[in-house]
């Protein structure tokens, strides 16, 4: 034993002593150094001022992992754009105003517009002078550290060496991954009034995604207005645009209404759509809960959730601009509106039971009560551009009869691509036409929304409460739904706001979930 520790100590003298062993040592610590320099150096030197529009905007670079950059509009809140990959994110700070240009804009409205055309040459200049103040901030840090450190000419090369090729490498990585349309999605943080303002009219951005410079004049122009207005925030609304707020399981929550309020004035919505469990149990003491509709100041087109009774149902219609779909149509604004309740009242059950649906396909009421609305659809005179069901089990039977299915009842956001309908589900519909044959099936989106409630008592049984969750539907005058925002609120207790632009057709489409069509979505816990 004593003879084996021996000859192990002597071993790791050996290795120790090596030659090849100091070596590495010592190029493993002027790697070291050389990292240290470039992290020191970019983070105290890295950072630039120019001129945006009205703005001193002042910009700066930092390590990062998920790269992005990020537009704090202060006192507003802040744009985040997934505009490049790691290992850098560019900040931009848009909160020092330039006393004598905004005099100007004030002064000749024109300006603004000039303003926004110039954004991007301001911009882009401001990058590039950025990245080589960076460079040359990480290769200078990098040698005057390994200076002090080594005292060794040869390793204060290397280690200036080390840090231009990681610098450089890393604002070529940057690059290379740009993403322009990434400015048609940002992700707002702020409050909540301010960022339609903000973030633009979503139809606009839609329509004309792939043309990079007009979007960030357009985003500088918005921010301009904000702060040369004052009192004001624009919205900018289109003529042709359709908003829809899209709202489910409140709950009883009766911090929900005056959100929904809030994003009804400041987004300039149309109508609401609210796919159910609007309160707990259903019961009649809960009845007098659904009296604000009658306050909120637009249509108010409701579909029955499972926790949602018949005398539920009843209040909301009594409501003066309330519509209760059950099975049947609606058309507002020029959007088509097809909905039916969910088949089954189940208030008490528990939500760790397994779903409806879930055991037999052929005998579920949740698929009858989809296969049912899909029939009337089909039925329709009229061109039939969203349905409405509580339960996203609902669904599949709509699959290739409407572009869009809204749902909610998960308490959680999804978007998917329904899977086309089957063989046995086409022979059953009515044999199409040579022409429908030749046209390729319609694809159906499924949008399940989040907890406009925050799911109610439920969300304060968690660690984290369940924030609460909405959407801005946007559609053009062909009922086409050309963008949507998501909006998130921090829970009860919480404050922070969070909304996030879709566009359709700018990034991956969702993938196509067949656990859908089983009534189960992975991850997701029902509240039936």
């Amino acid at each position: 034993m004593d003879m084996t520790l021996t000859k192990t100590k002597d071993l790791v003298g050996r290795v120790r002593r090596h030659p090849w062993t100091r070596r590495l040592g010592v190029w493993a610590a002027v790697l070291l150094v050389s990292l240290t320099g470039v992290v020191v150096g970019t983070m105290l030197l890295a950072h630039s001022e120019i001129a945006v529009g009205p703005f001193r905007a002042d910009m700066s670079i930092s390590p990062s992992v998920q790269g992005g950059t990020e537009i704090d509009i202060p006192p507003l809140g802040s744009l985040h754009l997934d505009s490049h990959d790691g290992p850098i994110h560019l900040k931009v700070n848009l909160g020092s105003l330039d006393q004598q240009r905004t005099e100007a804009l004030i002064d000749d409205p024109t300006a603004i517009s000039a303003a926004g055309q110039s954004a991007v040459d301001d911009v882009t200049q401001g990058v590039l002078k950025l990245s080589l103040r960076a460079l040359g901030a990480a290769i200078v840090c990098s040698l005057l550290l390994s200076a002090l450190i080594f005292r060794n000419i040869r390793r204060v090369a290397s280690a200036g060496l080390i840090s231009l090729v990681v610098t450089g490498g890393s604002l070529g990585l940057a690059a290379g991954t740009i993403r322009p349309d990434s400015i048609s999605e940002p992700r707002y943080e702020g409050l909540l009034v301010n960022a339609p303002a903000v973030v633009g009219d979503a139809r606009r951005i839609a329509d004309n995604y792939g043309r990079y410079a007009d979007q960030l004049a357009e985003l500088v122009s918005n921010v301009s207005r904000i702060y040369t207005t004052v009192s004001s925030l624009p919205v900018q609304p289109s003529g042709n645009t359709t908003r829809i707020l899209h709202v489910s399981d409140l709950h009883l929550n009766p911090a929900s209404w005056s959100v929904i309020k809030t994003v009804v004035k400041q987004w300039d919505i149309d109508a609401i759509i609210d796919t159910g469990d609007i309160v707990d149990w259903g019961s009649s003491p809960e009845t007098s809960y659904v009296n604000t509709i009658a306050t909120v100041g637009v249509p108010y087109i409701y579909i029955r959730g499972n926790h949602d009774s018949a005398a539920i149902q009843a209040a909301v219609a009594r409501q003066k601009n309330a519509k209760v779909l059950d099975n049947s149509i609606i058309t507002i604004n020029g959007l088509t509106i097809a909905g039916i309740g969910d088949p089954e009242f189940t208030p008490d059950k528990s939500e760790t039971q397994a779903p409806a649906g879930a055991d037999d396909l052929g005998t579920s009421p949740l698929l009858a009560a989809g296969d049912e609305l899909a029939a009337t659809i089909r039925a329709a005179k009229t061109k039939v551009g969203v349905a409405l069901v509580h339960d996203p089990a609902m669904a599949p039977p709509l699959s290739g009869t409407v572009p869009l299915v809204l749902a909610g009842h998960t308490h959680q956001r999804s978007v998917s691509l329904l899977p086309p309908p089957s063989e046995s589900t086409a022979s059953a519909s009515p044999a199409p036409s040579p022409s429908a044959a030749a046209t390729a099936p319609m694809q159906t989106r499924l949008l399940v929304e989040g907890s406009t409630g925050g799911a109610g008592l439920r969300g304060l049984e968690k660690k984290e409460p369940t924030p609460l969750a909405m959407s801005v539907l946007y559609f053009d005058e062909n009922q086409s739904l050309k963008a949507y925002d998501d909006i998130r609120l921090g829970g009860t207790g919480q404050s922070n706001v969070e909304v996030q632009r879709n566009v359709i057709g700018t990034s991956p489409e969702p993938t196509t979930n067949p656990s859908v069509v089983n009534g189960v979505t992975p991850g997701i816990t029902p509240s039936r």
